[in-house]
């Protein structure tokens, strides 16, 4: 008697996966269809400006500051502090980076920012992870504390010295720049031949690689920084984990207060060096009232960015363009501007539709319609509204955009040790 051994069928094969590009490629991909659209608005409308090294330099350091701020909200937020302080340790930066920077450098300045930020960052954390104070709270009156501490301290420190007063500092030296050598004059001939695309990506590489401040590279550089520190390290992953559960945290041995605190405390330290920037690189003096908001202006651009790095300096880079724009030829270059949007909104809008957002595209399509009838309908801005256009453009984008936000589960929750939620 003989066995028949028949072999066990073939699994059908598994379908073929789709292989998903890197995040660099994805970026690159964005970047390139972006400076397209820039190129073709530029073409029609003439205004060469929208992508001139000037607008994209004055745009990189207008976003610094809005950037920093908002990079310090990241770091707080996803160890569960909300910092609503940012724009109090904005002020104690700039005041920091003024006192420090006339009498011993720049340098000296940029530390003594980071301190007094960072200083404004501990007195955060002590209320909130110490004695439970609400967050919201606390940071408000840090705003109020760091306005009137530096106003107090700038009666006692300039008035009555050589250039300055009780409002403003004396001059702070400037800082070094830096370029990439042998880029400048053949990308400058480049960019004055007005060809599409190509002069467009020379000038917005000149003003990328050539006359950048030092301060201005290392805050940049702080961007993908944070990213591997944050989303790359043990240390990084026990500082989010405080964010979304610090109660289970707490079970698997992570210091919970102890990552708080250092979040609170980097969180001030970066603000403090967004306004070490708006003094020493942006207007050579510190001034009252200098930081016109930005600390908030960099909470919406961090949660336009979900609480990441890229998406925060996305959010950043736009405010900063498009005040850059409005700074540059006013009117002209705003009403360019409108067609910009138009065309950023009707991608939006299909982007929305393809995946089924039905409310979301609407919306994005007709406020394409919007600006679209309003460029149509105009030659140039009125010089009324060029200053306002940009935060109006600003807002309008962020909001269509951001849809899908996830902030951290126990952002702002208040956290005791040995207690449940």
């Amino acid at each position: 008697m003989s066995t028949v051994v028949t072999a066990p069928p073939a699994s059908a094969p598994a379908p073929a996966r789709r292989k998903k590009a890197s995040a660099p490629a994805r970026v690159a991909l964005w970047a390139g269809l972006g400076l397209v659209i820039f190129s073709a608005v530029r073409v029609v409308t003439g205004a060469d400006d929208i992508t001139s090294a000037g607008t994209i330099g004055a745009a990189l350091g207008l976003a610094v500051p809005i950037g920093m701020a908002g990079l310090g909200g990241l770091w707080s937020e996803r160890a569960g502090v909300v910092n609503i302080g940012l724009e109090g340790q904005l002020i104690l930066g700039t005041w920091g980076a003024g006192w420090a920077g006339y009498q011993w450098g720049p340098w000296a300045g940029v530390l003594a920012a980071v301190v007094l930020g960072g200083l404004g960052g501990l007195l955060h954390a002590v209320a909130t992870v110490s004695f439970g104070v609400d967050h919201i709270v606390s940071g408000v009156a840090i705003n109020i504390l760091g306005l009137g501490v530096t106003q107090f301290l700038s009666s006692v420190a300039f008035d009555g010295v050589k250039g300055g007063g009780p409002t403003q500092s004396p001059r702070v030296s400037p800082m070094t720049t830096l370029s990439v050598p042998g880029l400048g004059a053949p990308l400058k001939s480049l960019e004055g031949k007005h060809w599409f695309l190509v002069s467009d990506a020379a000038g917005v590489a000149r003003g990328l690689l050539t006359n950048v401040s030092s301060l201005t590279a290392i805050a940049v550089l702080l961007i993908p920084l944070t990213y591997v520190i944050l989303w790359r390290t043990t240390f990084g992953l026990r500082l989010r984990s405080c964010g979304e559960d610090p109660w289970a945290a707490q079970t698997l041995g992570v210091k919970v207060r102890t990552m708080k605190y250092s979040a609170v405390v980097i969180s001030g330290a970066l603000a403090g060096l967004g306004g070490a920037f708006l003094t020493i690189v942006a207007a050579g003096v510190y001034r009252e009232g200098q930081t016109g908001g930005r600390g908030f202006i960099g909470l919406a651009a961090m949660i336009f960015g979900n609480w990441r790095p890229g998406g925060l300096a996305l959010g950043a880079g736009l405010f900063g363009y498009t005040d850059a724009l409005q700074l540059r030829r006013g009117g002209e270059s705003v009403h360019a501007l409108l067609l910009l949007v138009t065309v950023l909104l009707l991608a939006l809008a299909v982007w929305h539709l393809t995946r089924g957002r039905t409310l979301p595209g609407i919306s994005a399509a007709l406020g394409a319609a919007v600006f679209g009838l309003v460029f149509a309908a105009t030659d140039e801005v009125a010089g009324e509204l060029t200053g306002m256009l940009p935060y109006v453009t600003t807002l309008l984008v962020l909001s269509l955009a951001s849809q899908r936000l996830r902030m951290p589960a126990a952002d702002g929750a208040i956290y005791r040790p040995g207690e449940g939620r």
